[in-house]
């Protein structure tokens, strides 16, 4: 069930995420910061996500004690 809830989650930060980028690049003044803060969002989040679905902290196993 817990597993299911995080799907769920996920699939709701996809979406934000691609409609916070979009609008980001498209009206976005300052845009030579907008691609490496979009690269870290997605790294970071790519990394809490796999972890909370898998178990597994792969990419985070460096950070954690």
């Amino acid at each position: 069930m817990i597993t299911w809830a995080l799907y769920i989650v996920f699939v709701f930060w996809a979406g934000y995420t691609l409609i916070a980028i979009y609008h980001w690049l498209r009206y976005s003044h300052a845009s030579w910061l907008a691609f490496p803060a979009i690269a870290v969002h997605l790294l970071l989040s790519l990394m809490l996500m796999s972890y909370a679905l898998s178990g597994n902290a792969y990419l985070l196993s460096a950070y954690l004690p």
